[in-house]
């Protein structure tokens, strides 16, 4: 199956490379320079997933993927943001953008948020009960999560954080997003301090985790099974 991507970005070298990228891995390509011309484009054309630079000339970025979630809420979105906007990364996630890929990117980085996206996808659709990397899996029927082989003990509040993490798997989570999922806490030592726990039991090294990473300034990103475990 072939799948299409719609584009959107205003500077004409960033979409020549991402359209001559994408199509080598069998991607079909639409392109806008714009909110209004992607806009139009979503209105007649199916897509499967979208790229949005969120440095728009006609309409904040932030405010267009509102547009679209409120008329696509399952279609998926990675945007590309600059290196320095942490704060347009969480704002962006919160609004529910699937991923995030900071300008400069390469190109097998941005391919593996993209299958992360559209896997994650095909999960909302109808989720495999079973999640292994690295050694780590999680059978979210049993509730039994194994490492190694051996069967690893969590607290509910534990694998509460954990289920959510493997649903998500390979999408990078803001801290609200786990908090709101899991907890009615907002304290982000609350969060910090399960983070650390699950990598105590999780990963063979807790001080360089290669499953449970870590979003400077965002959250955390649960290693996905096709992803290299670079942080």
């Amino acid at each position: 199956m072939t799948h299409s991507i719609l584009v959107i970005d205003d500077e004409p070298p960033i979409r020549k490379l991402l359209r001559m990228g994408l199509a080598t891995q069998g991607y079909g390509v639409f392109e806008a320079p714009n909110a209004r011309t992607a806009l139009d484009l979503l209105a007649r054309e199916t897509v499967d997933l979208i790229i949005l630079d969120l440095g728009l000339p006609d309409m904040r970025g932030h405010d267009l993927l509102r547009r679209i979630r409120a008329d696509h809420p399952d279609l998926p979105v990675v945007v590309l943001s600059s290196r320095d906007d942490e704060p347009g990364k969480v704002e962006a996630l919160d609004l529910g953008a699937d991923d995030y890929v900071t300008k400069p990117f390469g190109m097998g980085e941005l391919l593996a948020r993209i299958r992360a996206a559209l896997r994650h996808q095909l999960a909302v659709q109808g989720e495999r009960p079973l999640f292994a990397v690295d050694g780590l899996s999680v059978d979210l029927v049993r509730r039994i999560v194994r490492v190694r082989g051996a069967e690893v003990k969590l607290t509910p509040r534990e694998y509460d954080f954990l289920r959510v993490l493997v649903q998500h798997a390979g999408k990078a989570l803001t801290h609200a997003q786990l908090m709101n999922a899991v907890s009615t806490s907002s304290d982000p030592q609350y969060l910090r301090v399960y983070m650390r726990q699950l990598r105590l039991k999780l990963e063979a090294d807790p001080e360089r985790p290669r499953i449970l990473l870590t979003e400077t300034g965002i959250g955390y990103r649960l290693r996905a099974p096709d992803d290299d475990g670079r942080p």
